[in-house]
């Protein structure tokens, strides 16, 4: 079924939490294992922006369903980082405009060379490239709820499952969106099923791997996707991939598993 971009524009909206006594966590803790993640999660979700600023020196920018979802998108995910650094500060942990510039500092000239890279590549590759911008999405969304699904899981705090409920919810429209353009855009084209194909193969990583350092990453997926609950959720999350055109047999998520140490 088409994704019906107008009535997504119509109805995206802030997340709530002002209905919630974020107070509790003062007393209610979270571990100190969730609150690494959440710090991790925060710090992806606050970084949409410059995802969004890579992805406007491509292709996708000349397709206006694409920009009116991207920048919508990129409204939520703002509030989702928003609130998350509420709970983060709860627990005295540093959030805020000095920790976004040092987060952003820390990548160095490759954050600033990575637009002018895929801006290249992608107009290179022309209007393919958006079948690989929408399937990369879906994949990332795919992670992304099933991340949040699992934190809740794993750490069984009723307000933290609340607030994450609530984002995963979001998210679903998320995935929605680049589910189907990805669906279509690569059903269309054997040339964008090659080069998508290519494309995850060589170069997709879990979500946040460009931006956070390597312990963090390895502390996540241990988090959430550690034992064999957590296999099994990645598992799902590749055979969803399977199902998309072209794209079957990648197992991208559980090679990453697989890379980043677990077993």
């Amino acid at each position: 079924m088409a994704f019906d971009v107008d009535s997504y524009a119509s109805s995206a909206h802030r997340l709530r939490w002002d209905d919630l006594e974020l107070d509790r966590f003062r007393t209610d803790r979270l571990s100190d294992g969730a609150l690494r993640c959440l710090r991790y999660m925060s710090d992806v979700e606050t970084h949409t922006v410059c995802y969004l600023r890579d992805l406007l020196v491509t292709p996708s920018h000349r397709d206006p369903e694409v920009t009116t979802f991207l920048t919508l998108w990129n409204y939520e995910e703002y509030w989702h980082g928003e609130v998350l650094d509420r709970v983060l500060e709860m627990h005295g942990v540093p959030t805020g405009p000095e920790h976004t510039h040092a987060l952003r500092t820390r990548l160095g000239w490759q954050d600033r060379v990575a637009p002018m890279v895929q801006s290249t590549l992608a107009n290179v590759i022309g209007p393919d490239f958006i079948a690989t911008h929408m399937t990369w999405g879906a994949i990332n969304e795919w992670c992304t709820h099933a991340g949040y699904s699992r934190f809740v899981k794993v750490e069984q705090n009723p307000l933290l499952t609340e607030i994450l409920q609530r984002i995963a919810k979001q998210e679903t429209r998320h995935i929605a969106f680049y589910n189907s353009q990805a669906r279509r855009r690569l059903a269309e084209s054997p040339r964008a099923r090659r080069i998508t194909r290519f494309a995850l193969r060589h170069r997709w990583g879990i979500v946040g791997s460009g931006v956070m350092p390597e312990p963090e990453i390895r502390h996540l997926l241990n988090y959430l996707f550690g034992g064999t609950d957590g296999l099994a959720e990645a598992r799902r999350i590749d055979a969803k991939i399977d199902t998309l055109p072209g794209l079957d047999g990648l197992h991208l998520v559980e090679r990453e598993l697989t890379r980043h140490g677990l077993r």
